[in-house]
């Protein structure tokens, strides 16, 4: 990759991933656009640190937040970890369960290739997007006809980590759509549904970094020490301006779901599956 698709591919996902409008979609889309392969280990290590860049962004727009809502109390924060333990785990779980689905039935003539080999077709993409497009207008409306909390109760973790799961393996299905918009149904504030979102998404990062870096040892050509230097390098870069994107997109992100356009981020998810649905009709 040359530094100007490295650039371009950490903007958009700086944007679009804290954005619900889904950036695994955008970036799938923009690498298929350049002429690079989205399911190689080289391009999915690098889309997970640029999610690293991003979940710093998250850690600074939300300390605050988070420091006032859940870090009061000893018991406060006890209780706070576990509904991220108990979220975080159905995710975790149910992503492996329908990754595994997905490997033995669709992968299936090829045992040795993994779920992240699916992440480049945009006829997979195009449904996910348009699904989370629905998810989110739905929530739009019916939030505002229900009574809503601050304080989450196990339930409402239970459902947001589930949906969050189904965010995993479905690239189009925004994690930040889903599972805010989950939220809401399930009665939870707007800033509130904001806000332990995205924690989820700091707690969830880590892990899936590791994962990518044993899938590109696993099957990763080897490298000559300065082309490994050339790719760490580039993506620094990346999650530096992935980062700076972020802070833009949560600011962006907290003003409309205050302002009741929410529902925005619906549309423009089920319009751009359409487009998604033509570009794979069109060859790419």
């Amino acid at each position: 990759m040359s530094v100007i698709q490295v650039v371009a591919l950490a903007v958009i996902q700086g944007l679009a991933e804290l954005l619900p409008v889904s950036s695994s979609a955008h970036v799938v889309v923009a690498e298929k656009l350049m002429g690079l392969d989205p399911s190689a280990p080289a391009l999915t290590l690098l889309l997970v640190l640029l999610h690293t860049g991003t979940m710093f962004a998250v850690i600074v727009y939300f300390w605050n937040d988070w420091r006032r809502s859940y870090f009061t109390s000893s018991g406060t924060f006890l209780r706070f970890g576990l509904l991220v333990v108990i979220a975080t785990g159905l995710t975790g779980g149910l992503a492996e369960l329908v990754a595994h689905i997905l490997e033995k039935l669709v992968l299936r003539p090829a045992p040795d290739q993994d779920v992240e080999q699916l992440f480049g077709h945009l006829e997979l993409i195009a449904p996910a997007l348009f699904a989370v497009g629905v998810l989110i207008v739905v929530s739009y409306f019916v939030e505002r006809r229900i009574g809503k909390t601050r304080e989450l109760t196990i339930r409402q973790s239970v459902a947001i980590g589930l949906v969050q799961g189904l965010s995993l393996p479905f690239r189009g299905f925004s994690r930040s759509g889903a599972t805010i918009s989950v939220a809401m149904l399930a009665g939870v504030e707007k800033a509130a549904a904001e806000a332990f979102s995205f924690a989820l998404a700091v707690v969830l990062t880590p892990p899936v970094v590791v994962r990518e870096v044993l899938r590109l040892r696993k099957h990763g050509a080897p490298l000559a020490a300065g082309t490994m230097h050339s790719i760490v390098g580039l993506d620094l870069l990346g999650g530096v301006l992935a980062f700076g994107a972020g802070l833009l997109a949560l600011k962006w992100i907290s003003v409309w779901l205050e302002r009741g356009r929410w529902y925005y981020f619906g549309g423009y998810c089920m319009v751009a599956a359409v487009a998604v649905a033509f570009l794979h009709r069109a060859g790419f």
